[in-house]
């Protein structure tokens, strides 16, 4: 059993992790709410069909309802706003940015925070003031992720309280696959649909990874993680996600590695894992009592 849990983990960091290398490659032949919308319907679709054929209801409209709200937050917003600023900003520096969800979380959810908890948040947004001051290079662009981060714990925090879907992963169907409808408008309501013309190969792989691995086995491991351990262990992803991200893209792609990107995420990392593994009744102490919900787990 801490075979399969140290193997399940490592999927869940380096996959996430390498998703936002994933969304660098698939944007550069592909203009971003389109390359994520081929992607969330294709991997929603899989879901959803899978769901069904092991029996899990129909959802009903209600569930639908929850779905687009939930989806709208979650990818149109959260990971829209990942690939559109990835068009301008290292996905690296994006993937430390992102790391502020913990933060979020904690901010927006109306349970008292441990003293510990708080000293995360100061230290966590503190990390994010350093990597997005002008003079570290990065643009409004890495200040529009945070707010748009925003979006992701808000929708995640809503995902708690809507009403359940018969099964994690038909929920999880439904998220993307109504999160991706919205990428697909906000693609055309842009104009990106004329700049699709002939994608690179790289870029299908990208889709074809971040669909296949990133949506569907990293959620699997995931999903079996809540199951076989304490939620605290599985919450480490918060601040292994964002390192994995910096390394993959400064080995492949080129991405600048500077002391003030290391001493930022170092911060960040810091304080979200403070904010993880700090007491609080936010984290269920028994497997029986959590229901997953997709807003828990970064599907990027």
């Amino acid at each position: 059993m801490r075979l399969r849990i140290a193997v399940a983990l490592a999927i869940v960091y380096v996959v996430w992790g390498s998703t936002y290398l994933g969304i660098a490659v698939g944007i550069r032949t592909l203009p971003p709410f389109t390359m994520l919308a081929a992607r969330f319907l294709l991997a929603g679709l899989l879901l959803y069909a899978w769901a069904r054929f092991r029996g899990a209801a129909a959802p009903t409209l209600q569930h639908w309802g929850a779905a687009t709200l939930t989806g709208g937050g979650l990818f149109l917003l959260g990971t829209g706003g990942v690939a559109w600023a990835e068009q301008h900003v290292h996905s690296g520096v994006v993937a430390l940015v992102v790391a502020v969800v913990p933060l979020w979380l904690a901010v927006l959810d109306r349970e008292r925070l441990s003293p510990v908890a708080v000293l995360g948040l100061a230290i966590g947004f503190g990390g994010v003031a350093l990597l997005v001051e002008p003079g570290a290079g990065f643009g409004w662009q890495a200040i529009v992720v945070v707010f748009t981060s925003l979006g992701w714990a808000a929708a995640s925090l809503y995902s708690r309280r809507a009403p359940p879907s018969e099964s994690a992963f038909l929920g999880a169907a439904m998220q993307m696959l109504t999160g991706g409808a919205l990428l697909a408008i906000a693609g055309a309501a842009s104009g990106e649909f004329g700049r699709v013309h002939s994608p690179s190969a790289a870029s299908v792989g990208a889709i074809l990874y971040l669909v296949f691995v990133g949506s569907i086995v990293a959620f699997t491991a995931y999903l079996w993680l809540l199951r076989n351990t304490r939620t605290s262990v599985v919450g480490t992803y918060a601040f292994v996600n964002p390192v994995v991200a910096v390394l993959l893209g400064w080995l492949f792609n080129d991405e600048p590695l500077t002391l003030r990107t290391l001493l930022a995420g170092l911060v960040i990392v810091g304080g979200v894992a403070l904010i993880v593994l700090a007491p609080s009744r936010r984290y269920p102490q028994r497997h029986e009592d959590f229901q997953p919900a997709l807003g828990e787990a970064p599907v990027r």
